[in-house]
């Protein structure tokens, strides 16, 4: 029932748009260094939900991962599974986890808009800090 709701919330959460969305489309738009609106919010969501643990600009923390590098092997649906339903991994030496934020309506709404942004970091498209919007 959990990963059928969890399927459920993912889909929701793309509007479907990943799973026809071409390979080769960029989620994001930058121009001379410029934003689109989507991909600017993304950047400021990840700076009300993602920044305290990912670090600034998703470059990641000492407990948290640098999201730019899982971004390079990840799919969006990938990222989506991990962010709705959260991630435990144990071993030996370290215990990583990863909290589930489907039950936070600002980061679900948004995780398209966050995704976009976190892709355009880790393609290397846009630097780091406040990014500026395009039209402005």
């Amino acid at each position: 029932m959990k990963m059928l709701m969890a399927s459920a919330l993912v889909l929701a959460a793309l509007g479907g748009a990943a799973l026809a969305e071409d390979k080769d489309e960029k989620p994001y738009k930058v121009v001379d260094g410029k934003v689109d609106q989507a991909t600017f919010n993304g950047y400021r969501r990840y700076g009300n939900s993602c920044l305290q643990c990912h670090g600034p600009d998703g470059a990641g923390s000492s407990y948290a991962p640098n999201l730019t590098d899982s971004l390079k092997h990840l799919s969006q649906e990938q990222f989506a599974e991990t962010v709705i339903n959260g991630r435990q991994n144990v071993s030996s030496s370290q215990q990583n986890v990863m909290p589930s934020f489907g039950h936070v309506e600002d980061v679900v709404t948004y995780l398209d808009d966050i995704y976009a942004y976190l892709k355009a970091r880790s393609d290397g498209a846009l630097g780091r800090g406040r990014p500026e919007r395009i039209g402005r």
